[in-house]
């Protein structure tokens, strides 16, 4: 999502619809009953929807540490063995599971916090990505995957990252809503001037926001939260309309 950099700074306090009103080429926040045809209003409509997240995606790792490689290598084999099956048996889909490469570190001995030159030990580690439309049942299984550390397995697990996969199409039906509530809003405005929006000079964009269900938390930079389930998204524009 990309943020209109012209987009008017009022936006990020949202602040309260006709306390600031702009008017005319040359005339700006003039009172509403001054307001003429051939004048310009510009008001700020949004909408906001709920969504659930229709996709999930959870990172984890295992670390092996042994003086040789081969040791290491053998322990850590046995952790990444156990995680995949506890996977499978969880019913986590083979293609839902991608596993990264062995990563390897070396570890030297030091003496008095001066590295001797000499190998203290190997430190192995093997990363795992679940990525998977069942959200429910992968929030399920990372609550249950304790018992892998409850097993002696150094499993170390990430929060699960939620994210909704179809915004694109999402973002037109808001940005017409929210272009809707534009309207409104002037018809409301205007209505004691005994006159109308006319047709649209001008409409901005602001960045969606996708935050977690009633949080009140806004960015400039937009939102979007992943750690939550259950979310609103909210879209807001600038229109600015003729005044007739």
């Amino acid at each position: 999502m990309e943020k209109n950099t012209n987009f008017p700074p009022f936006l990020a306090g949202m602040v309260v619809l006709g306390a600031a009103i702009v008017v005319s080429s040359t005339i700006a926040a003039v009172s509403v009953s001054r307001l003429r045809s051939g004048d310009v209003l510009t008001v700020i409509g949004s909408a906001k929807r709920p969504i659930r997240s229709d996709y999930v995606v959870w990172r984890s790792s295992v670390s092996a540490q042994q003086p040789t490689l081969r040791a290491a290598y053998q322990e850590l084999k046995g952790y990444s063995d156990r995680v995949l099956f506890f996977l499978r048996s969880q019913g986590v889909a083979g293609e839902a599971v991608s596993v990264s490469a062995v990563n390897t570190e070396t570890i030297y001995e030091t003496v008095n916090g001066i590295s001797t030159g000499r190998v203290q030990s190997y430190r192995l580690s093997q990363s795992f990505t679940v990525s998977s439309s069942e959200v429910d049942a992968i929030t399920k299984l990372v609550q249950s995957s304790a018992e892998l550390i409850n097993e002696g397995i150094p499993f170390n697990a990430e929060a699960p990252e939620y994210v909704y996969t179809k915004l694109g199409d999402l973002r037109v039906e808001m940005l017409a809503e929210a272009t809707q509530d534009a309207k409104r809003r002037a018809e409301a405005i205007l209505r004691v001037t005994g006159r109308r929006p006319g047709a649209i000079r001008r409409a901005e964009t602001d960045v969606f926001q996708i935050t977690r269900r009633f949080s009140t938390e806004v960015s400039n930079m937009g939102s979007y939260d992943t750690s939550t389930i259950d979310k609103d998204i909210t879209a807001v524009v600038a229109i600015t309309f003729s005044v007739e």
